[in-house]
């Protein structure tokens, strides 16, 4: 067995000696550089990242799996993204920390690694960072929180955080019982337990065959979920042994299997960019055209919320995504024979599942909600394409013409939003620009607008929404999203303006502004690029080099895999 690592550990020169001396002072016995595999166990714990503060003991179950099957762990942090404190966003970040990923493994004496994520964007950054360089690899998420309890309901995370605000800016629920609600939504170690991002994303890496059976939904305070930490720990060095590199696992039917749990299980829209990005960095070309393709026709079968009522807590007493992709393989939605991270395919991982409540996970002939993958939407508006999440919209406004409210920025909507004067009603259709990825930068989640106080005091609970912006996973609403070519790089969204029409015809996957060419190009003879807040550094490069929400919003720099190579010695 050939080891990256032996071209450290192995040698008995000079370099041997400096690559093993300085790890000696750790404690570690020379027996330890015998040849065994070195196993890196990529940590992303933070105090600043709320959902991944228990990963200290999932790394420790992972360490003692490792050592378990004979391999040699070790440990290190990589850029932690937390969804809840970041600014501007997590999102800018995300190419950065697969970046960090990237080139820690690369640089280090390392066979294989283990991935712990857990908040949104630590999974895509994790994933892109270790497709780039294709060594064996195998993830393993934090896993959701406890469902939250108030008042003798259950709340969650994200979802009742837009819908107790939206009551607050009504009227509706006093700042006192929206405190009290603080305390009660968020109530044990874990990430969003709502089909949120990062739960959607647990759920992608499972369905794409790089974690065990039962990553997804076992909260983060169960003890499977360290059993399940310590079993990677286990394999990842079996994986090592049988050289099964990532790139042998995320294939191109694993991606096609991926979009089709994500709409069965009602998946959040920020899945389809990081997918993209994965995807393209293992160099598997999938584009937002296949999530319309391989998503249509698939019913949603969680009841969860953001588009349901349950949480991940009750999907895992459920069966958890084992019943989903099972389901999916009954119905031929499944390419059955994609190689998992276990040695054995997606179909002999999961054909044996069971469900236990078909309330939480109903069964395909009466499915939670019918045909309700991703959509993604053409038309003069969005030249390259924009999405919306049908499961998550109100069925009435899929088909819609309204007139458009304008917001030029973030901050205009948030000056504006809350004025009575505000010319608007529930029949209009909020527009808001410059918050894609090189506008906000970023592409910030404030998609899902609030919508003006004025219409909530009506009992009005929804209106079509449209920009070049994410939503959080754990949003609803009839939003539509990722708008591309977003408006700071010259879209169309640029050229909108108040009054204008626009009609919206999901079915039809159409998005229309109707306004004729000839008055679009005297506007875009006046339109001017933003200036970005920052023109030097990270910011600088963001902006200069990300690409398109349909194109993954990578850097295009990023864009492939430079593989495993060992670099020159140090000395």
């Amino acid at each position: 067995m050939n080891l990256r690592s032996s071209q450290w550990f192995s040698r008995n020169d000079i370099y041997g000696f400096i690559y093993r001396s300085w790890m000696k002072n750790r404690g570690i016995p020379h027996d330890q550089f015998d040849g065994r595999p070195v196993i890196g166990i990529c940590n992303t714990w933070s105090e600043l990242t709320p959902c991944n503060s228990h990963f200290r003991v999932l790394a420790e179950q992972v360490r003692q799996g490792v050592l378990e099957a004979g391999g040699f762990p070790l440990e290190f942090p990589v850029t932690s993204l937390g969804e809840t404190l970041v600014r501007p966003t997590a999102m800018l970040l995300r190419n950065l920390a697969s970046m960090d990923v990237e080139e820690t493994i690369r640089a280090n004496p390392l066979d294989g690694v283990v991935l712990l994520f857990g908040c949104d964007k630590t999974t895509p950054s994790l994933l892109m960072g270790a497709s780039s360089v294709n060594i064996p690899t195998i993830g393993v998420s934090g896993g959701p929180m406890l469902n939250g309890k108030y008042r003798g309901t259950d709340i969650g995370s994200g979802t009742n955080t837009w819908s107790m605000s939206e009551d607050v800016r009504a009227g509706k629920m006093t700042l006192d019982e929206f405190h009290e609600a603080e305390s009660c939504m968020h109530r044990s170690h874990g990430h969003c337990m709502v089909m949120g991002t990062a739960s959607t994303m647990a759920s992608m890496v499972e369905a794409l065959g790089v974690a065990l059976p039962g990553n997804a939904a076992y909260p983060a305070v169960d003890g499977r979920r360290n059993v399940l930490a310590r079993e990677s720990g286990r394999r990842i060095v079996q994986m090592v042994k049988e050289d099964l590199t990532l790139s042998k696992v995320l294939t191109r039917e694993a991606f096609e299997n991926a979009i089709r749990t994500n709409a069965a299980i009602g998946g959040s829209t920020n899945a389809v960019i990081h997918l993209i990005a994965i995807a393209r960095r293992i160099g598997v070309e999938l584009s937002i055209d296949d999530w319309d393709q391989f998503g249509r026709d698939v019913h949603t079968l969680l009841n969860l919320m953001p588009s349901g009522k349950y949480l991940m807590e009750d999907f895992c007493y459920a069966g958890g995504l084992p019943v989903v992709l099972r389901t999916l393989g009954e119905e031929g939605l499944l390419n059955k024979k994609a190689l998992t991270v276990t040695g054995n395919s997606i179909w002999d991982n999961n054909k044996k599942a069971e469900c236990f409540n078909r309330d939480v996970i109903t069964e395909w002939k009466k499915p939670f909600k019918k045909n309700t993958g991703i959509a993604v939407l053409r038309g003069n508006l969005c030249p390259d394409g924009a999405i919306i999440k049908p499961s998550a919209a109100t069925p009435k406004l899929l088909k819609h013409k309204g007139r458009a409210v304008v917001f030029e920025n973030i901050e205009d909507f948030h000056k504006r939003i809350d004025s009575p004067k505000l010319d608007i009603d529930e029949t209009c259709i909020m527009v808001l620009k410059n918050c894609g990825p090189k506008g906000y930068p970023g592409m910030a989640e404030v998609g899902n607008m609030p919508l003006p106080p004025k219409i909530l005091k009506k009992g009005i609970t929804d209106m079509i929404r449209i920009s070049d912006a994410r939503m959080s996973g754990t949003a609803y609403g009839t939003v539509v999203l990722h708008v591309a070519p977003e408006a700071a790089a010259g879209g169309p969204l640029a050229l909108v303006e108040n009054g204008d029409m626009i009609e919206l015809d999901v079915a039809k996957r159409r998005l229309h502004l109707d306004v004729s060419e000839e008055v679009l190009a005297k506007r875009r003879e006046k339109w001017k690029a933003p200036k970005p807040p920052l023109d030097r550094g990270y910011y600088k490069l963001y902006v200069d080099h990300v690409n398109q929400a349909n194109d993954g919003v990578d850097f295009d720099f990023l864009v492939g895999c430079s593989g495993s190579k060992v670099p020159r010695d140090n000395h």
